[in-house]
Formats: structure tokens, C-alpha cells, sequence
């Protein structure tokens, strides 16, 4: 049964940990004779984990040793249980916190941090899932290229209508900005973020979803569906890669986006830590994706608690490891250098009241701005789990030209009805 529930998992990943001072001792800490593994799945802040697992080590005389693997992650747990050799701390989405919590997951219920978020997971009563950020997704914009051109202050709430967007990429292009968008071409940005956003900003998610699933939703006449594939349809006609939009690069649209050569690209704020890479400009933010809509999600960006620490339950853990890694998450939402690692070092929005986070990057910065203000459509975490894989390859076809729009909503509505859904 175990196994079978870790093979159902997969994960579009981030993060794993590691790091410094302050935390509370376990016993045997002091002579190193405890040691804990924490699995990342974030590729992107892999070595600032490693980095910093050194620092906490030598601090606390808790060893710490970060892993990240580039295979499924669900197959990847599943290999590690069935060896009997599981991460102490494991990250994962959502889903699969619900999926793993009866038999795998900590009773995290008493820990300090508890009643300084909103954000943690609850199964059956017990806390068992660590919030590591907040994140979320929308159209990601760079101002100082806007306005170079225009001479006007940008204000992306005079854009929140695609007439208006459309109208400003226009004038961007007779002011030579050839191509002021970018898309990224990755199944996960395309049938994990993008298409899955026609389900989330539904007045009813769950009933789309089965319907769905029973094969009753007529994508081609969905007004929410259509009001997005417009949006798209707009992102795609004024790509820089038009051309040949499914070779495109992720790392030349960070960097185009950075430096102002386009002005406008789908992400979210999880693209700072490829953006801040290059020769970036001051003045970028995120807004939600222009859409002529009167139902307000054109006013809000999609997202919410993102990624999930858990620790291993099993007898392959024992008590002195989970209170180590206890100690560990104490310290990331608890003291001012495990803060600081979130929020600085990793550029996390932090998913706790009360960490500071005047330091955020300027996306992050933008999201917090809209989570503050309740302007957060919530994501939904219980997606199948191929299903940015096969919907994303979809969602390629269309990119590039190999089918049209009723094209796109057959296959999508295809693929949900062989879909297995996740239990929640």
C-alpha cells in the first residue's frame, strides 16, 4: 500500500534546506552523532542548500547532508522507502503531503511556528506539512523597457483588460520593441501553470474538474477557457520566438526579460532566481494576466502556500533525527538567520507572519503585495500527476502551430476523461 501511494506521486518540485544557528540542541547533537538527509527539489537554489549545509552543521553539530535528484520525484521516494532508507525531511507539493501523511508523515502539531501561518497542512487533525513559501504566477514584467519607450510611469492595473494590453504592445512595437513577449516552451510553464489556470479562475474548480473528468465540460464554449486561449493567443502573436516558439531557450527568455529586450513573459516569481543571473533591470514586477473579463480575476495572480517540508514518521527515523529536523524547521521560521536564508539567500516569499520581508526580490516583492492585499486566486494542488506532461505537450502543438484551438480543447478534454484523479 505504501509504495503504491509514493508511485501515484509526482512532483514540480522546490527546495530543500539546510543551515545555521540558533536552533535548539537534540540530544547527541553536540558530538555529531545525529545526522539527517533532506531531499531538494529545486534545482535552481541546490547549491545555496549546499552551501548552507555546511554552515549549520559546524554551528549545531547536527549533520546535514542535502540531496536533489533529477528523476520522478515519486519514483525517486518510492526506491528510498523500499530501501528502507527514507529522507528525514522530504519536499514535496501539496498533493502529495495528503497523499503520504497517514503513513509517512510527523505530528508537526505542537511545533512553535504552527500558529505564525496560515499556510501549514492539516490531515486528520494533526499537523504534518511545513510551508516553505508562498508563490505565484501571472504575467512577469519589466517597466524600465516599458517605459523607455512609452516616457510614462507603467501602472500594470491600467492594462488588466487584453483590449488594453494588446493596445500597449502595439505601441511598443512601433516604438521598436519588435517582439515585447516572451513564452516559455517547458510542458510544466505550458500544462502545469498556463492550462491548469483555466481550471483554477472557474467559479466552481471542483465541478469543472468533474466535469471533466465525466467528460461533460465543452472546453471549445467555456468562457473561462476561451478568455485565457485569448490571452495566450495574444502572448504568442507578439513572441520573440514566433519563429520557432518550442525551441526557444528558457535561460535567452530569463534573459531577455531581464535586460529589457522583451517586456513581458508568463512565470512567476520563482524565475528570480534564473533572472538575477544576468544584467537585470530595477523596475520588473508581475501582474495578472490581461484578460476581458468581468468576474475580477484579472486583477489577481494565482497562487498561494507552495511546497511542503515533511518528516519521516517511520521506524527508519528515529526520535533524536526527527527532533534534529524539528530543531531544523524551527530555525528556518524562527530565527533571523534561518529568515534570512528563506527570504535573501533563496529568495522566498515567506509563508510566516512573522518574518521580515522587506528583502524579497522584485517579484516576490510584486506577490506578496497581492497576497497581502487577499488578491491570490488559489491554486489547485491536486492536479494528476502527468498531467503538465501530457497537457503540456498539448499545449506545445498549439504553441508551434501543429493544431488549432479546438484541436487543443479535444485533446485536454481527452486526456481528462483516461485521468485518474487524486483523492482529497
Amino acid at each position: 500500500m505504501k509504495l503504491r501511494k509514493l508511485a501515484a506521486i509526482l512532483l514540480t518540485a522546490t527546495l530543500a534546506v539546510t543551515t545555521f544557528a540558533g536552533c535548539g540542541g537534540s540530544d547527541g547533537a553536540k558530538d555529531g552523532s545525529v545526522s539527517i538527509t533532506i531531499f531538494n527539489t529545486k534545482s535552481e537554489i541546490q547549491d545555496q542548500f549546499v552551501e548552507m549545509a555546511k554552515d549549520y552543521s559546524e554551528a549545531t553539530g547536527v549533520n546535514v547532508e542535502v540531496y536533489y535528484s533529477n528523476d520522478t520525484v515519486a519514483a525517486h521516494l518510492a526506491t528510498k522507502y523500499s530501501s528502507n532508507d527514507p529522507y528525514t525531511i522530504s519536499m514535496v507539493d501539496a498533493k502529495d503531503v495528503y497523499l503520504l501523511a497517514d503513513e509517512y508523515a510527523a505530528d508537526l502539531s505542537g511545533e512553535p511556528w504552527v500558529g505564525n501561518t496560515g499556510y501549514a497542512i492539516s490531515v486528520n487533525g494533526r499537523v504534518v506539512g511545513f510551508p516553505v513559501c508562498i508563490e505565484a504566477r501571472g504575467i512577469i514584467y519589466n517597466a524600465d523597457a516599458i517605459e523607455g519607450i512609452t516616457g510614462e510611469t507603467f501602472s500594470p492595473e491600467e492594462y488588466k483588460t487584453l483590449d488594453a494590453f494588446k493596445g500597449l504592445l502595439d505601441e511598443l512595437v512601433a516604438g521598436g520593441m519588435e517582439s515585447p513577449t516572451g513564452i516559455m516552451k517547458e510542458d510544466w510553464s505550458l500544462g502545469g501553470h498556463f492550462l491548469s489556470q483555466s481550471y483554477e479562475e472557474q467559479k466552481d474548480v471542483e465541478g469543472t474538474i468533474n466535469a471533466l473528468l465525466a467528460g461533460e465540460l465543452d472546453l471549445i464554449n467555456n468562457e473561462k477557457w476561451n478568455s485565457l486561449m485569448d490571452a495566450f493567443d495574444v502572448l504568442k502573436e507578439y513572441n520573440y520566438a514566433a519563429a520557432s516558439p518550442v525551441a526557444a531557450e528558457r535561460e535567452v527568455s530569463e534573459q531577455k526579460i531581464a535586460e529589457g529586450e522583451i517586456a513581458f513573459m508568463f512565470g512567476g516569481n520563482w524565475d528570480w532566481a534564473m533572472i538575477n543571473a544576468y544584467d537585470y533591470t530595477d523596475n520588473m514586477g508581475m501582474m495578472p494576466i490581461p484578460q476581458n473579463t468581468t468576474d475580477g480575476t484579472n486583477e489577481k495572480l494565482v497562487g498561494g502556500g507552495s511546497k511542503f517540508f515533511y518528516i519521516d514518521s517511520s521506524d527508519n527515523t528515529s526520535e533524536e533525527q526527527r527532533q534534529a529536523a524539528k530543531d531544523f524547521l524551527n530555525w528556518l521560521a524562527n530565527d533571523a538567520e534561518g529568515n534570512a536564508f528563506l527570504t535573501e539567500t533563496c529568495n522566498l516569499i515567506p509563508a510566516f507572519s512573522n518574518i521580515d520581508a522587506s528583502a524579497l526580490d522584485p517579484l516576490s516583492a510584486s506577490v506578496k503585495k497581492y497576497a497581502d492585499a487577499g488578491a491570490l486566486v488559489e491554486g489547485y494542488n491536486y492536479l494528476p500527476d502527468d498531467h503538465f506532461a501530457i497537457c503540456g505537450a498539448s499545449m506545445q502543438k498549439y504553441l508551434s502551430g501543429q493544431t488549432d484551438r479546438a484541436g487543443l480543447a479535444e485533446e485536454i478534454e481527452k486526456y481528462w476523461t483516461g485521468a485518474t484523479p487524486v483523492e482529497h
